[in-house]
């Protein structure tokens, strides 16, 4: 190729990420009760928001979820430059059962290629196109969580079928609410190895939705004797501790959760229930809010406090919510927002809001999500 053909082609390119909102957002940053546009927003949902409250795991069932789902998501990419990462708990834990001899490194990818592509439909099917990608997560395959595991995959069980599961297949099972869950360690999510292919994507193709890192990533280890080699890792990594890891890496405005539950609750489930409007990450650890939160909860709270805390931009954001209300969550009218910026560390919502609207469940139910 001719010399001058790449220096056209370079300044091109250099023109073109300057018109484009995938570089333009870098100077934007969110404050409370605006929508700035161009903003770089890693969006996690659960595994569970493919599946609805007492239906089958179908891929019929999941392309209608993702349905109701796409609309919402479609609507803030409009707006905004998005990333979306998904959970893949329930289905990875169906897998497990039907291929007991797979390992959870193979368990992910597959599930990675079926939510990616339930995703991708229904978000094609919403006007947003989007590409779904498999990513590999490096982790430390000596790191003590293989010695505890406590991640929850699959279904919940009642106490005799999981002691059933627990013999026959070896599970460790764990009580999650008055259920039941399998858990597999999870150990905490070091380096995405597509981060850079995630990145050119956005720079270049700014209207293609990425679907990355998805059920936190397929868990791979290096080879001490050649870095370069990968193996694959019988574990599983928390989707919410990658999503955070994702926005950081791609240097992000905002980190959004959204779950079945709402935002982050004081006294869940209880009369006295109140819900944060916003919280610093000093307020959250210093409460230590992440180990008195039910279910899966606090995973969610570390994760938003991860990306804050470890942001080299300023200004970021992190947001927890429930799924219905994802738009009203750039607004702070739901769900907590969690920064750096708040007075007196935490700002509670009107007791009206959490009190009447407060969900009770989860003090009976686990907090599912993946």
């Amino acid at each position: 190729m001719p010399p001058t053909t790449i220096i056209t082609m370079l300044l091109f390119s250099k023109a073109r990420s300057l018109l484009n909102p995938a570089t333009r957002h870098l100077s934007r940053h969110f404050t409370a009760g605006t929508t700035p546009l161009s903003s770089r927003i890693v969006i996690a949902v659960g595994g569970n928001a493919l599946q609805r409250r007492g239906e089958r795991l179908t891929i019929e069932n999941m392309l209608k979820a993702a349905a109701d789902m796409a609309p919402t998501i479609a609507a803030l990419a409009k707006e905004h430059e998005v990333v979306l990462t998904h959970g893949n708990g329930p289905q990875v834990g169906e897998l497990a059962l039907e291929r007991s001899a797979a390992t959870f490194d193979v368990l992910g990818a597959e599930s990675m290629g079926q939510i990616g592509y339930v995703l991708a439909q229904a978000l094609s099917s919403a006007g947003c196109p989007s590409t779904p990608l498999l990513c590999q997560v490096v982790v430390d395959g000596q790191h003590e969580a293989f010695k505890d595991p406590t991640k929850f995959v699959g279904p919940i069980y009642g106490a005799k079928e999981a002691t059933a599961l627990s013999q026959s297949l070896g599970w460790v099972m764990k009580p999650d609410g008055e259920y039941f869950r399998r858990v597999v360690p999870s150990p905490p999510p070091m380096e995405i190895l597509q981060v850079d292919a995630i990145k050119t994507l956005l720079e270049h193709c700014p209207q293609t939705l990425p679907i990355a890192c998805g059920g936190g990533g397929i868990p791979v280890q290096r080879v001490p004797s050649n870095p370069r080699t990968l193996i694959g890792v019988e574990a599983v990594i928390d989707k919410d501790a990658c999503g955070a890891k994702l926005a950081t890496e791609l240097e992000a405005d905002g980190f959004i959760i959204l779950t079945d539950g709402g935002g982050i609750w004081q006294n869940y489930g209880k009369p006295d229930a109140r819900e944060m409007k916003r919280a610093s990450p000093e307020y959250l650890l210093g409460t230590k809010a992440g180990k008195n939160f039910p279910g899966s909860m606090g995973p969610k709270i570390q994760a938003a406090i991860d990306f804050v805390s470890n942001s080299k931009k300023k200004g970021v954001w992190a947001a927890i919510g429930d799924l219905k209300d994802a738009a009203k969550i750039f607004n702070n009218e739901e769900g907590t927002v969690v920064r750096e910026d708040v007075e007196e560390g935490v700002v509670w919502r009107e007791k009206k809001s959490s009190a009447s609207s407060g969900p009770s469940k989860q003090s009976k139910e686990p907090h599912k999500s993946g």
